[in-house]
């Protein structure tokens, strides 16, 4: 080891690939299911090596003990985790969204298999989550994941304790933000729906003997899709723009 680097610059490399793994394996687009194991290891190794010069210097000396070192790794697996964790659950706005309207146009027993959350969810869903990872590309979002990685060495030193109660609300407040993100960007199909069926009620009344269950039905899975359909790109921009702001606290 000594002939190549150092012990303390092998604990600095340590330490930085065991925050980048943790975020990595969590993060939108770089860290999907379907992105195999080596390329997102491979990124992560390498933005590590990159980082060393960067942020190398805040590491403290290598402790004494053996307990000192697991400790130090897995505070920083920790932040990792909290870091990613939290951009993760920012995508659960498009799961919600595509649960409501999938709901609401009958659609929600069509289901199929998500990439995303590596388990099977209304076609709906599936269809805003591969959205949302296609928009976090080509909006150069990934770019200011990076930025709040670089920026979380400020945020979270090496010698600053996990804070753990303080994620813990933050977790807290992007689901109940998500979710509510997720019922506005559903809005143009929840509105449609309230007004057909009131309207379908109506014809109900006024002709009980008309079959409206098979009229109605066709028409709410038509007639949604299409108001989906045309907020579709509503949906994309108010989501970018709720996500960037997300990541200006971490510096992004």
């Amino acid at each position: 080891m000594e002939h190549f680097a150092t012990a303390q610059q092998v604990f600095v490399g340590g330490l930085i690939f065991a925050r980048m793994g943790a975020v990595v394996m969590l993060i939108p687009g770089i860290g999907e299911t379907f992105v195999p194991t080596q390329v997102r290891l491979a990124f992560a190794f390498l933005f590590a090596l990159i980082l060393i010069p960067i942020v190398g210097g805040g590491v403290p000396a290598i402790p004494l003990d053996i307990g000192g070192v697991g400790g130090a790794i897995i505070k920083e697996v920790l932040i990792g985790l909290m870091l990613g964790g939290i951009l993760r659950l920012f995508m659960t706005s498009l799961a919600a969204a595509g649960e409501i309207v999938s709901i609401q146009t009958t659609l929600s027993f069509a289901q199929t298999a998500n990439p995303t959350e590596a388990q099977p969810s209304a076609s709906l869903s599936t269809f805003l989550s591969l959205i949302g990872v296609l928009l976090v590309m080509t909006t150069d979002l990934h770019h200011l994941f990076i930025a709040a990685i670089v920026k979380s060495y400020t945020v979270f030193p090496f010698t600053r304790p996990v804070p753990v109660a303080d994620a813990g609300q933050l977790a807290v407040q992007t689901v109940s933000s998500s979710f509510a993100l997720g019922l506005q960007l559903s809005a143009p199909v929840l509105v449609f729906s309230l007004v057909f069926s009131v309207a379908t009620g109506l014809v109900a009344r006024v002709m009980p003997q008309f079959q409206v269950f098979f009229v109605a039905a066709p028409l709410q899975v038509l007639l949604g899709l299409s108001v989906f359909a045309l907020s579709l790109g509503a949906i994309g921009m108010v989501w970018v723009d709720r996500y960037r702001q997300l990541l200006i606290p971490f510096g992004g």
